[in-house]
């Protein structure tokens, strides 16, 4: 449909990228081919050092589908979120698509999930030790300031909070 003046809107956005804080927010709007699951991947995990992300939340409440390609391309990104220094944690799986997961053998294995958005971000902030100014620094030398060695607190297996370069 065009518009007045004879030109065509600009097509739907098929994900969105949001930076908040320490995290990033990426929404899947509609069904993604193969290379644009890929090319979403890829830019997911570019992003992470661009923004310094700490934590990343998946939303794929608009996925009425979701493949083996699909659930595993999710695996993938999350395993390479974490070896850049990011957790990822999936929302919004639709009750079918879980079931039909669960019925093919299809899992996320060891990504994180939460039902929706607030709930990811609760998950987040709970593994940053509920701190969102990591982003600024604080976090680091409030730490270091209360003499733990962790800014997850000590005792924790994650491994600490820092800056990176």
């Amino acid at each position: 449909m065009r518009s007045a003046r004879g030109v065509d809107p600009p097509p739907p956005q098929l994900v969105s990228i949001l930076r908040q804080g320490p995290y990033l927010i990426a929404s899947i709007h509609t069904a993604l081919d193969d290379g644009q699951l890929l090319r979403f991947q890829h830019e997911l995990v570019d992003r992470i050092g661009r923004d310094r992300a700490y934590g990343i939340v998946i939303d794929v409440a608009a996925l009425d589908v979701l493949d083996s390609f699909g659930a595993r391309t999710l695996r993938n990104l999350a395993e390479s979120a974490k070896l850049r220094g990011a957790r990822t944690v999936v929302v919004g799986i639709n009750p079918e698509v879980a079931f039909a997961m669960v019925q093919l053998g299809m899992g996320l294995d060891s990504v994180d999930t939460a039902l929706d958005l607030e709930e990811g971000l609760a998950v987040l902030d709970a593994w940053l030790g509920g701190r969102r100014d990591v982003a600024d620094g604080p976090v680091r030398e409030a730490a270091s300031a209360r003499g733990a060695g962790s800014a997850r607190g000590a005792g924790s297996s994650a491994p600490p909070v820092t800056r990176r370069p």
